[in-house]
């Protein structure tokens, strides 16, 4: 399930979180971001971002005035925060049980130590960032002026970012697998990245899984350079009216809610389920 896999997962991480998870956290996404999502694979197509001088000199072109290099509308990073694990619907999870292999490794070291247990015959996800900061578009201006900008329409664009030097997802297999994973010094070797932590000992993934939808990564310089969330919104449109002489003003959120993916609901493997799909074309009768 190759590019269902990937919208499986982000799917999956959405329903859990509202916020949407990037397949391939290497790949950048930046805050200000914005384009169109791939409907096969959910991957965020990138065409441009509201902090490039392309956009600054469109926006004096069609008259909205507004100098995002000010540092009052430049993104915010908020604090550096614990690390962070989220997962879908159905998984179980608790710290690392003992068994032979787990007890070769220093839990008393790990920064993150989990165990999840997954539901036979379902797909699970697991989404873990290491002290993961967010970064995001400072609220009250920014939005609402460029809300009318023409390159943004029937745009997505990236409001926050998640950004972290570790990270570790995995999509389950639908085996109902249990799956054990820390973020140790000393890790045995069958991890395979690692950072120095001083002394000739390493911080390291490790995890008893070795799997094709499983994903980890951890910056050896502790770079942040990973994105493995962010938020979308999409541009709504909206008439301002008057209800009973007052005026209603939009605020952000009326301009830019959060976006829900734009495929159909989808069964375990990532496929959009059919019975949905005829009743949305007319070619079936819904059941009720």
């Amino acid at each position: 399930m190759p590019d269902s896999a990937s919208r499986k997962f982000i799917d999956l991480i959405f329903q859990s979180s509202s916020k949407w998870a990037n397949w391939d956290p290497p790949i950048p996404i930046t805050v200000g971001d914005y384009g169109i999502i791939d409907r096969k694979t959910g991957v965020l197509d990138v065409k441009g971002n509201i902090y490039d001088q392309t956009f600054q000199e469109s926006l004096k072109q069609q008259g909205l005035m507004i100098d995002l290099s000010d540092p009052s509308c430049q993104p915010v990073k908020g604090p550096v925060e614990g690390d962070m694990i989220m997962t879908s619907i159905g998984v179980k999870s608790g710290d690392v049980s003992l068994t032979p292999q787990v007890s070769a490794l220093d839990l008393a070291s790990a920064s993150i130590n989990a165990e999840f247990q997954f539901q036979e015959g379902r797909r699970g996800a697991v989404l873990v960032m290491h002290k993961p900061q967010q970064e995001y578009i400072p609220q009250g201006r920014v939005l609402s002026i460029i809300h009318e900008a023409r390159q943004l329409k029937d745009k997505y664009i990236v409001s926050s970012t998640f950004k972290c030097p570790g990270f570790y997802l995995y999509l389950s297999n639908k085996s109902g697998e249990k799956v054990k994973l820390a973020l140790t010094a000393n890790a045995p070797v069958a991890a395979a990245v690692g950072v120095s932590a001083g002394g000739g000992a390493s911080v390291d993934w490790w995890t008893d899984k070795q799997a094709a939808l499983l994903r980890r990564a951890f910056d050896m310089a502790g770079q942040y350079r990973y994105t493995p969330l962010f938020d979308l919104k999409r541009r709504q449109h909206w008439f301002e009216r008057t209800f009973r002489g007052v005026e209603e003003r939009p605020t952000e959120d009326d301009m830019w809610p959060d976006c829900s993916p734009p495929w159909n609901p989808l069964d375990e493997d990532g496929t959009e389920e059919t019975a949905y799909v005829e009743v949305r074309q007319g070619l079936v009768t819904p059941p009720y």
